[in-house]
């Protein structure tokens, strides 16, 4: 257990930071699940659709810091890859 005050802060930030990063992390992984159904239900307009929202959504989670950019990166080029072969 820490025993200076800001050790102590340090793991309260954390486990809320934890939460935080956490939900972010769910939320991203369902848009692209969605952009992933509409792929294999074979409607591209959909699926354009939905990857234009999950883009934006991993583009934010690179910038709070919850991906590291060459994922999210490898992720949308995937993506995008399995969209034009629609």
């Amino acid at each position: 257990m820490a025993n200076h005050k800001s050790a102590k802060n340090r793991i309260v930030r954390n486990n809320k930071r934890s939460v935080i990063n956490g939900a972010r992390r769910s939320r991203v992984r369902t848009f692209v699940k969605k952009v992933e159904a509409a792929i294999l239900s074979g409607n591209k307009e959909q699926a354009v659709a939905a990857f234009k929202v999950a883009e934006s959504e991993l583009m934010r989670s690179v910038r709070k810091g919850v991906f590291k950019m060459n994922t999210v990166a490898r992720t949308t080029s995937r993506l995008s890859k399995k969209i034009k072969s629609l």
